[in-house]
Formats: structure tokens, C-alpha cells, sequence
């Protein structure tokens, strides 16, 4: 038996290093996607086009809109007194929001400490008109509160003895650094990817090249084939994970508190529970095109409710019910728990058991369904 596997291992390793395309998926494109996503992903929107109509034109509301360009989220690409020319500006593109400052408003902030001002959205883009309104917003309550006391020194003398004081304490990530979740999340994607696909396509590419009739013949055990062919990427996989580490810390900063022990016997489980998915995959599919499309089709659901952009908490309830059967949102979470809060084996036995069963799952349906005759 160990001597039938070790020559499987063997053949798959001549395999892939005989093929350099295989080895740049495996190594190189992993650490390159690691470097470039997240520094482009950000959770922050930057660079909003603001359209000013300023129909007062005084002191306080230049300050209104000085304070507003200052504060490093928005860009002024229209100031003047025509809404309509504003509006021109809203429906190219070349502004997102329109903040019009009514006449008199400086005079009704002095007198009667109140004015209404109206804001337009282009709401296109949900997420991003949602955040824009936001910052606007609490820019403005700012600068109400700062301008409140200059006009009603008694309304100062007030604040400073009533109201809530609300003081905040960021654990487990002082910096508010989005990095620190995004990293290990990207990471645990990079790896599901490279080994669910390429374990997708080994059976397939024996079976369009002719090699799986040959194995079909032989003494060769189903359940020796199936772990030769999956304990190359899994090594594989594990490189590809020790070396998107050393990518978070020396390049992102990302420190691991807790226990690599425990990181990596974690790593094991799911690699072993991904690795039979895609072994799986290639025992129903015919060609390297069909088991293609059906790993994209699963990643893609896989990747888009595991939790590494979206909140599982804020999506539907029918949804979240949907994420308990992904692997990846267990991973995601556990690799997250271990290296920014330190947490013990204990702490993640829901997310360890949910892999594990994932693992038997997977492995046992692939073994049962990779028909093999004699």
C-alpha cells in the first residue's frame, strides 16, 4: 500500500514540475494576487466629485465647504449658483453628490441658529453613495457643533456639563488597519483557489490524455489514487500558505498572536476538505473545460458569502443559512480568530468541526464516486 502511494506521489510530482505554466499558478500567481489586492481593495471610499451650489456665497458657508474639501474625502469639480449646471455635472459622472446652500444661510445660522440645506446623491453605485452621504454628514454635524458655541456662548456652558461622552477602545486592532482582516482573508482565498482548481482538473487531464484507462487496469487501490493525487497539493498548498505569511508580515505588517501550530493543523483540515471538493468535481466532469466552469460556479458563491467582503451577519437569513454549508467562511473566520486575537482550539471547535466534516464528506464521496474497474 505505502509503496503504490509513494510511486502515485511521485508521478504527480514529475507532472507538475514538468509543466513551469502549473508552477507559476502554484507559486508565483498567489504571492502577486496577495501583493496587489489589498492594496487595491479598500474599505474606504476616497475621491468623491462634489458639486457645490452656493446661493449665499458668505464667509460661513465658504468655510462650509472648506472644511468639507479639507477633510480628505471629497473634491470640489463644481462651485457656482446654478443648480441646473450642477445637475449637468451629476448626470456626466463628473460629481457624485450636490450640496446646495440655500440664500441667507449664514444670516439664519446667526439669528435663528437653524438652516436646512439639501443634499443630492447619485445613487448608481449603492455602496458608494451610502458612505458618501455619510461622511458628509458627520462633516457637517461637526461643524455645527463647532459653530453653535461661537453664536450661543450659553449653548457652550451647556455642552460642556451635559450630554454623553462616549469614549472608544478598538481591541485586537488598535490602528483600525482594514489590512489586518483583509490579508488573512485574501490568503485563505489565494490557497482555496490553487488547490481547488488544480485538484479539479488532475483526474479530468488523466482521463482526456488516456493515462486513467491505464490506471483502471492496474492493482492500484481507488484510495490510493485518490490520496496521490491529493497529497502533492496539499504540500504544495502549504507552501503557498507559508509563503503568503511571510508576504502579510514583512510587507503588510500583519503579526500572528496566536499559535502556528494550531494556524497550520487548521490549514490541514480545510486543505484536506478542499482538495476532496475538487477531487470530487473531476470524478463527475468529463473534460478540463466542464470541471472548470463547475469550480468557478462554486468558488464564486464560496468567495461572495464567506464573509471577506460582506458581514454574514448583515446578509439575508436564507443566506446565512447558505454559508454554513462553505468552507471557506469557517477558514476565513478561524484564521482570522488565530492570528489577530490568539484564540485556542477550544474557542474555534465550531469552525473545526464544521471542516472536518467537510473533509470526511468530500473525500468519502470522491473515493465512492471515482469508478474505478478491474
Amino acid at each position: 500500500m505505502f509503496r503504490q502511494l509513494s510511486i502515485l506521489i511521485r508521478k504527480e510530482f514529475k507532472q507538475i514540475f514538468r509543466n513551469p505554466s502549473i508552477l507559476a499558478v502554484i507559486l508565483i500567481s498567489p504571492l502577486m494576487q496577495l501583493l496587489i489586492l489589498p492594496l487595491a481593495a479598500n474599505y474606504e471610499v476616497k475621491n468623491i466629485n462634489l458639486a457645490v451650489v452656493d446661493h449665499d456665497l458668505s464667509s460661513l458657508s465658504r468655510s462650509l465647504v472648506r472644511d468639507i474639501t479639507s477633510s480628505g474625502y471629497f473634491r470640489l469639480t463644481y462651485f457656482g449658483e446654478n443648480h441646473a449646471k450642477a445637475f449637468q455635472e451629476l448626470e456626466k459622472e463628473n460629481a457624485d453628490l450636490i450640496l446646495e446652500i440655500p440664500a441667507n444661510f449664514e444670516r439664519n445660522m446667526v439669528r435663528e441658529s437653524s438652516q436646512k440645506i439639501s443634499i443630492g446623491i447619485n445613487a448608481i453605485n449603492g455602496t458608494k453613495a451610502g458612505l458618501s452621504s455619510a461622511y458628509l454628514g458627520n462633516i457637517i454635524q461637526d461643524f455645527n457643533q463647532n459653530l453653535q458655541p461661537k453664536f450661543n456662548p450659553q449653548v457652550a456652558e451647556m455642552m460642556k456639563n451635559t450630554g454623553l461622552e462616549m469614549r472608544t477602545s478598538l481591541w485586537f486592532n488598535k490602528e483600525y488597519n482594514y489590512r489586518l482582516s483583509l490579508v488573512p482573508g485574501i490568503l485563505v482565498f489565494l490557497v482555496t483557489l490553487v488547490a481547488g482548481m488544480l485538484s479539479a482538473l488532475n483526474i479530468v487531464a488523466e482521463k482526456e490524455i488516456g493515462t486513467i484507462e491505464q490506471i483502471n487496469v492496474s492493482p492500484i487501490r481507488k484510495s490510493n489514487f485518490i490520496l496521490g493525487k491529493m497529497i502533492p497539493f496539499w504540500l504544495l498548498a502549504v507552501l503557498v500558505f507559508t509563503l503568503g505569511l511571510m508576504v502579510s508580515r514583512f510587507v503588510y505588517g500583519v503579526h500572528i498572536h496566536g499559535s502556528f501550530p494550531l494556524l497550520y493543523f487548521f490549514l490541514t483540515i480545510y486543505l484536506l476538505a478542499i482538495l476532496g471538493y475538487g477531487l470530487l468535481i473531476s470524478t463527475f466532469a468529463e473534460t478540463q473545460q466542464q470541471a472548470m466552469f463547475i469550480n468557478f460556479f462554486f468558488v464564486m458563491i464560496f468567495i461572495m458569502m464567506s464573509g471577506l467582503f460582506t458581514p454574514i451577519e448583515s446578509m439575508p437569513v436564507w443566506a446565512q443559512k447558505i454559508t454554513l454549508l462553505n468552507p471557506l467562511s469557517y477558514m476565513i473566520d478561524a484564521v482570522r480568530l488565530i492570528m489577530l486575537k490568539d484564540s485556542s482550539i477550544i474557542d474555534l471547535l465550531p469552525q473545526l468541526g464544521a471542516l472536518v466534516a467537510m473533509a470526511v464528506v468530500f473525500n468519502l464521496a470522491a473515493i465512492w464516486n471515482y469508478r474505478k474497474t478491474t
